[in-house]
């Protein structure tokens, strides 16, 4: 069933819970959420990235994203993460996303509410859901690892006042903020300041979402989905899980169909999922 993001997080806040986001970067992932899904009864979101155009491009997976919602037996948001360029998200409104990220986080505040709310007011008129983001994340949604040289993952933090400021002014629907975790694979564990997220929650009155959630532990999530996180991104360990079953299937040397290791990498991340799935819940 096919719903948008504000629908779907509606039912994260009755549960006080958090939806999983995961990124669909081939037809094998998306098959992984859909199956780990329905599998659990629960509803998810299915996410196309912009740095992922690259290797799946939206003309080709956007439609499938949308026709596989629209079949599914529990409800599904077809979103587009990080959407840093107008075109890529007007794209993704005309092929039927029901939820788009305006990420203008790394312009200047002014910045980031005028094309946040030149995005919402377009979307909105379509039914169409709206995420974008304050505070910056130290490692870039591409998982370089390269950071900000020198900087405090503290100095990125969402300021609460900030986000109730472009809450109000841009009528989006749900908001990224930054308290700690990071894209990509961590070296430890990250340290998350769960105020800045109650106190952000308590500002906007929004759901927030949480970006880095691969690598965070069982407690970390329990705790920032019970100061008010309600969505949830994860990627990176589900495609690592894909990547070690494939790896495992090439090095047994027992085929040379590429069918093959796609479909244990497809079952391996589908496992991975049902686990974030139940973690999230």
């Amino acid at each position: 069933m096919l719903v948008n993001l504000k629908q779907i997080l509606e039912i994260a806040e009755q549960e006080k819970s958090a939806i999983g986001m995961f990124n669909a970067t081939g037809f094998d992932s998306l098959q992984a959420v859909i199956s780990a899904a329905e599998e659990l009864n629960r509803p998810v979101i299915i996410a196309h990235a912009e740095v992922h155009n690259v290797y799946n491009d939206i003309s080709m997976v956007g439609p499938a994203m949308v026709a596989v919602a629209q079949a599914a037996k529990v409800p599904v948001c077809v979103h587009l993460d990080h959407g840093t360029s107008l075109d890529m998200i007007y794209k993704a409104l005309r092929l039927g996303f029901t939820s788009v990220m305006m990420d203008a986080s790394a312009l200047p505040y002014e910045e980031n509410l005028r094309l946040t709310k030149q995005i919402t007011d377009a979307a909105h008129a379509m039914n169409v859901s709206v995420e974008a983001e304050l505070g910056r994340l130290i490692t870039g949604e591409a998982g370089s690892g390269e950071g900000l040289v020198g900087a405090r993952p503290e100095d990125f933090y969402t300021r609460p006042d900030e986000a109730e400021a472009f809450c109000k002014a841009t009528g989006i629907d749900a908001l990224a903020i930054a308290f700690g975790t990071a894209h990509g694979f961590y070296t430890s564990q990250p340290k998350l300041d769960f105020d800045v997220i109650k106190n952000c929650a308590k500002a906007t009155g929004l759901p927030l979402v949480m970006h880095g959630g691969s690598g965070v532990s069982e407690e970390g999530f329990r705790k920032a989905i019970e100061s008010g996180i309600r969505k949830i991104n994860y990627y990176s360990y589900m495609s690592k899980a894909g990547y070690a079953a494939a790896r495992e299937v090439i090095n047994s040397g027992t085929t040379n169909y590429l069918h093959d290791v796609e479909y244990a990498a497809m079952q391996a991340m589908r496992e991975d999922v049902k686990k974030a799935i139940k973690m999230f819940s």
